[in-house]
């Protein structure tokens, strides 16, 4: 596969604020990365990535390939898959389960213009239709199926056929996947220096061995994956409830990344580039380190108050699909609508559901909370559109406690 050459200086891009600290950022990136270059590790990290690729395709059966920089500089669409799967986990406490599921899935998307980065969560019991999905080995396709549910799509095609899925679902284009398992969070959290979340009550769950007192936690490896994985100890025991608990996990990770100008430091990108590529399974169109630290350069220039974690609105099924969730489909295609038309999702404020709530003396709205050297897209422009009420979710700068 040819190697585009990545180079962002010359790459026309939407006025912004604050480009002279961007440009200042983007030449310490390039910095970053000769050094990289000159200690061999650029010519290890793409080789490796490029071993490792997943083919994935839109649903016209295109082959996404590497972006070119006006690509990476246009709306950007990623699905993140946490695998459930416990072959080669190094440990029995996960249960012995042959299975190998979709446990989490995200879309994230990030407007052209940085003005807004929003997380949609699918609960795993979602039942969806499934599309014919090919054969990674190279045998015949698996067949489309009228209704299945979404995380056993990994069991037909592995997780490009999820990703398959949730195209045809959504109408949306997703031309990035990117996949980790148990052993992967143990690690990523780790190379991040473990991530504060806050406990409104104590959380007691034998099934993922998790037990904390309510307060403040910096949870770090094998805590911060119990963390993520419980669904008993929190809310109504649904997979809906953990959503919301992931939730305050991944804004508090966010409020972290950015305080700490993690993805503007090419040193700390680059190990965390490493731990990625040795813990996660990224899609063909991923495995170029350039367009993974061009990726996350975008990903930061969007202000905290403009990062939105939402649930896909559904609806409990009953009778012979008691258990499972269908979609609301008017809410939904209302959310992809917007996606597909790279118009922002914001929130007016936080709206959790069950498993999290808004952190005590914390504005649901997060106006009062802002990133140094910055000031929100709302305050600097033309008030823009929220969301409907019905929307569950919440803002990276609302501090949350998980329930």
């Amino acid at each position: 596969m040819t190697q585009p050459d990545y180079d962002f200086s010359s790459t026309p891009r939407p006025k912004r604020r604050g480009w002279l600290k961007k440009s200042l950022i983007a030449m310490a990136s390039v910095v970053g990365l000769v050094i990289a270059l000159l200690g061999g590790g650029y010519v290890y990290l793409t080789s490796t990535l490029s071993a490792s690729g997943i083919d994935v395709f839109s649903t016209d059966g295109e082959e996404y390939q590497l972006p070119t920089p006006e690509e990476i500089n246009g709306p950007i669409n990623v699905l993140l898959i946490g695998s459930d799967t416990r072959a080669g986990q190094g440990s029995t406490a996960y249960g012995n389960s042959t299975a190998n599921l979709a446990d989490v899935i995200i879309l994230i998307h990030v407007t052209a213009d940085r003005s807004n980065a929003v997380a949609i969560s699918f609960p795993r019991d979602l039942m969806v239709p499934q599309p014919e999905c090919r054969n990674p080995d190279g045998g015949d396709p698996y067949p489309a199926k009228d209704l299945v549910q979404i995380n056993a799509t990994m069991n037909s095609g592995g997780p490009a056929c999820t990703l398959q899925t949730i195209q045809a679902l959504t109408g949306i284009k997703i031309p990035y996947l990117a996949m980790i398992d148990f052993k992967g969070v143990i690690a990523m959290s780790e190379v991040v220096g473990g991530v504060t979340v806050c406990v409104s009550e104590d959380i007691s769950d034998d099934k993922t061995q998790l037990y904390l007192e309510a307060g403040e936690h910096t949870l770090e490896g094998q805590s911060a994956l119990a963390f993520l994985r419980t669904r008993y100890g929190v809310g109504d025991g649904s997979d809906l409830s953990r959503i919301s608990n992931q939730q305050v996990f991944l804004s508090a990770l966010v409020r972290k990344l950015k305080s700490e100008n993690v993805l503007t430091n090419p040193f700390q990108m680059f190990r965390i580039g490493t731990a990625a590529l040795e813990n996660m399974q990224l899609s063909n169109s991923l495995t170029n380190i350039g367009v993974m630290l061009g990726l996350a350069r975008e990903v930061n220039d969007v202000d905290l108050d403009m990062i939105t974690f939402i649930k896909l609105p559904v609806y409990s099924m009953k009778g012979a699909y008691s258990g499972r969730v269908g979609l609301i489909e008017d809410q939904g295609q209302f959310l992809f609508e917007k996606i597909s038309a790279d118009e922002p999702l914001i929130l007016a404020k936080a709206n959790f559901g069950q498993g999290a709530v808004v952190a005590e003396g914390e504005d649901a709205s997060g106006e009062s909370a802002t990133t140094e050297g910055s000031q929100t897209a709302v305050s600097e422009s033309e008030p823009v559109e929220t969301l409907p009420e019905w929307v569950q979710g919440t803002k990276a700068s609302v501090k949350s406690c998980s329930k």
